[in-house]
Formats: structure tokens, sequence, C-alpha cells
């Protein structure tokens, strides 16, 4: 079976598998990374308001739009990598 967030020693006999460990990899990394950057984001900025200055709350709405989309592009990535696999349920 394919791993989640190592690359795998036995990979499933499909073409490419390497290359859709990577994606899956990738993918997973990018969805944990963006959640804690945007789940910080939203804490800085709506949360704990007061402890920052303008600027960094600026920075934080900004952030949150752009690691939503990473999000997004992570798990699409993910479905991808799981398509590619055989799996049809993500």
């Amino acid at each position: 079976m394919y791993s989640q967030f190592f690359i795998s020693a036995q990979l499933p006999n499909t073409d490419n598998a390497l290359g859709f460990q990577k994606c899956l990899l990738l993918g997973n990394y990018l969805m944990m990374v963006s959640i804690l950057i945007v789940s910080s984001s939203i804490l800085i900025t709506f949360a704990y308001d007061e402890y920052f200055t303008i600027s960094s709350q600026i920075s934080a709405h900004i952030a949150t739009i752009i690691f939503a989309g990473f999000l997004k592009i992570g798990y699409v990535l993910r479905c991808v990598a799981l398509h590619g696999f055989g799996k049809r349920n993500f």
C-alpha cells in the first residue's frame, strides 16, 4: 500500500506510482501547513486582535485568503493522487 506522509518502499503496480506518491505527499503537507497558517491567521485577525498591530492584522487577513487557496490546491493534489492509485472515495 502507499504511505500518507513518507515515500513508501512498496508501491502499487500502477503507471507512475512514484509520481502519484509524491503528489499525495505534497498535497498532504500542503494541506497541513495551510490549515495551521489559516487558523493562526484567523486567531490573529479576530480572537487576539488587540495584541497585534494593524499591519500584522492586514497581513493576517491577506494570508487567510492566500493560504485558503493553497489548502484547496493541496486537496486537489491529494484527490489526483488517490484517483491515480485507484481510489474512488475521497
